[in-house]
């Protein structure tokens, strides 16, 4: 990306953001119900944007669930399912139940390495 060209900077933006939306499986289900997974072009985009897995591009992402998904898109079975409103709705309750699991299960680590800083302090005094 050349930051003064004015051309890249749009696109990468506008890919950033398209990469995103696909962390939203309602977003999913939106397309396949139009029909742009039967499109071999929108396909071979989709394929072309796998490059957001590289480090140097993946940094700037907010929604990292997004690569997966990215991942699955490039399987036409994925990409068929995703017509039915129940496999965008099961996709989304998964990605719920990852976060609380995961917010859960990152508090109670932060919560034990506060409780063993503060054992180690009182026992250097």
């Amino acid at each position: 990306l050349v930051p003064d060209d004015t051309g890249n900077r749009l696109r990468f933006q506008l890919e950033l953001e398209f990469v995103q939306c696909l962390a939203n499986p309602n977003y999913l289900n939106f397309l396949a119900q139009r029909g742009y997974f039967k499109d071999k072009a929108f396909v071979n985009y989709l394929k072309y944007l796998l490059y957001w897995k590289e480090p140097e591009y993946a940094k700037y992402l907010k929604y990292p669930q997004c690569l997966h998904m990215l991942e699955l898109l490039q399987y036409e079975h994925f990409r068929k399912e995703l017509v039915n409103a129940q496999c965008a709705k099961f996709i989304d309750e998964q990605q719920i139940l990852h976060w609380q699991h995961y917010s859960r299960k990152r508090m109670r680590l932060q919560q034990a390495l506060a409780e063993q800083q503060q054992q180690n302090n009182t026992s250097v005094k």
